[in-house]
Parts: C-alpha cells; structure tokens; sequence
C-alpha cells in the first residue's frame, strides 16, 4: 500500500465530478412527487448541499472493483435519499433551528409535513433501490435503516445521562457509521468483479466504510464543541445543549475532578449553560486533553480503515480511498 500515492483533492473530483452531478440529478428526479409539498422540501434539502460523502463513497467503492453499470448512479442517490431523510427526522427530534446555516425544514414547514416528508423520502429510497433486484442490496438497506431508528430511539433515551465509551461507539456506529459501511457495501454488491472472494471483498470495504463513519463522527462531535458557528452552519454546543455526552465529553467525566464532573453533569442534565458557561466546559476538556484525545482517536479510525483496503488492486479509486480519510479528519465543518 506504502507505493501507492494518496490522490489529491482535485484528482478525485476530477474522476468523481460526472458521477456526483448524475447522482444529483437522480436524487432530483426520483425526489419529485405528484404531491407539491413533497416535491418542495426535498428540492430544499437538496439545494442545502453537504459534502455527499456516501454516495462518493459508492462510488468509490464500486469504480475500484471496475463498475460501469448505471446502478452506481441509482444506488448513490439511495443512500444519500436515505441520509437526507434521517436529517429530517433529526431536526425535529432535536428542535433544530438551523441546518448546514439555513433555517431548517421543519422550521418551515412544520413537523408534520416534514416527517411525513422524511418517511416519504425513506420509502422512494426503497422503490428506487428495488429497481436493481438484488435481494442482497435490500437487506443491506434494511438492516441499516433499522441499526439507524434503533440508534436514534437509543439516544433520546440517553439524553442527559452520562455514558460510557462502549455505548458512545455503539450509538455512533449505528447514527453514522453503518451508513458509510453500507454506502461501501453496496458499491461492490452491483459490481461483478474478478479477482478474489466477493463476500471477503465486501467484508473489507464495509470495514474502510465503518471506520472511516465513526473517525467522521468523532470529528462531528469535536467540532460541535470548538468550531465557529459561522464556520459550522449551526449553533455550537449543541450536543450538550441537547444533553447528549460525546467523546470528549465522556474522557472528562472519567478523569476530571469532582467539580469538572459535576459542571459537566450539570449542562447535561440543565440542557442549557444557563448555570455553567460552555466557555468552562472548554476549560475543562482543554485541561484534561481530551479535545486532543477525541482527535487521537479519529485519526486512529481513520488509519485503520487505509489499512482496510490494504488487498485492493491499485487504481485512481483505491488512491482516492486512501485521501478520504485525511479528508474527514482535517475538516472544520
């Protein structure tokens, strides 16, 4: 792997770029219903951007194992169908005001349009991907959404409790990273390919995809702490605000003071910095290193799911593979 360069930036939207604007245009397409509200929210989530990191991930995937079929243009659109749809439901669940700095769907719209529109969205997904008649993709699909509502009802269940790391992967794995798994999954499910054993070939990618989601996670839950809220599109500290302990936040608890645990406990439980400011919370986490210890871990995750890919056959796809992860860790949004 070590005499394979990593690709830049421009050279993987260079082989991307045709691809990503056939997906948009599918995610479009199949987006648009005989029901104009529908067809309004969706077009308003899909001009919101975002980095498209799963359906590039399929793509990915499937041009490293020499994908030509137009399957990997359907099933791009699926995933990122499927990821818009949590977003939708998130909102509503956290009361958010705010997504990627534009006011939010269901502020909008309202909740009721907009879970429907969500669950209308999860639903054409399926319609889309069924399209392939692949018994293997549909189970793929079904077990993520259902590793994803099982990761959402787990949390709110969680808000304002303190956890631990074992739960805080798990709720992350499923919330994130079991999305970029399949994402990676799916792109060599459709593509017939001739060297080594599928079901290995699969098992590896889907292992690049769940590392690389729960580095991309951690970083997430980084930023929300210390990014810009310009920068970030959305109001910092959110997590806490909303009760939820992430990485950081839970490497504090179990090494900070008894007064570094009861601050922290205290934002938590009050979901607010009404009593303790979120500039002494920083304090805290800087004192303890663990802003540097959630990082660690992400570049770790991220190294490890290079690492993955170790036995796939060089290619411009496999040296895009390699950059992702530098991508994701380097961010600041």
């Amino acid at each position: 792997m070590s005499t394979l360069s990593i690709a830049t930036a421009a050279e993987v939207f260079d082989l991307l770029r045709e691809d990503l604007a056939a997906i948009e245009q599918e995610f479009s397409k199949q987006s648009a219903s005989n029901v104009a509200v529908i067809t309004d929210i969706a077009q308003y989530l899909i001009a919101g951007g975002g980095k498209r990191i799963r359906p590039l991930l399929l793509l990915l995937a499937a041009k490293s194992l020499g994908s030509t079929g137009h399957s990997r243009i359907r099933l791009g659109a699926v995933v990122e169908m499927l990821h818009t749809a949590t977003l939708v439901h998130d909102d509503i669940i956290d009361e958010a005001d705010t997504r990627r700095g534009r006011p939010s769907s269901n502020t909008t719209w309202g909740n009721s349009k907009c879970v429907l529109a969500g669950d209308w969205l999860y639903m054409q997904a399926f319609s889309s991907a069924l399209e392939e008649r692949n018994f293997h993709v549909l189970d793929l699909l079904i077990s993520l959404t259902q590793q994803m509502v099982e990761g959402e009802l787990l949390q709110i269940e969680k808000l304002g409790h303190l956890i631990n790391e074992e739960e805080y992967f798990d709720l992350i794995y499923r919330k994130t990273a079991c999305l970029f798994k399949v994402s990676m999954q799916l792109g060599a499910a459709i593509t017939p390919h001739d060297f080594g054993d599928a079901n290995v070939i699969e098992a590896q990618l889907g292992e690049y995809g769940r590392n690389l989601g729960l580095a991309f996670q951690i970083v997430d839950d980084v930023l929300d702490l210390t990014a810009a809220e310009e920068v970030l599109g959305k109001p910092v500290a959110s997590d806490l605000r909303e009760g939820k302990a992430t990485l950081a936040v839970i490497h504090a608890l179990e090494r900070g003071t008894g007064a570094d645990r009861e601050a922290i406990r205290t934002v938590l439980a009050d979901r607010s910095f009404a009593r303790v400011s979120h500039s002494q919370i920083i304090e805290v986490l800087r004192r303890h290193g663990s802003i540097e210890y959630a990082m660690d871990t992400a570049c770790a995750y991220a190294e490890a799911a290079r690492q993955s890919i170790a036995d796939l056959p060089p290619s411009d796809a496999k040296r895009a593979l390699l950059w992702v992860p530098g991508f994701v860790t380097s961010r600041d949004r």
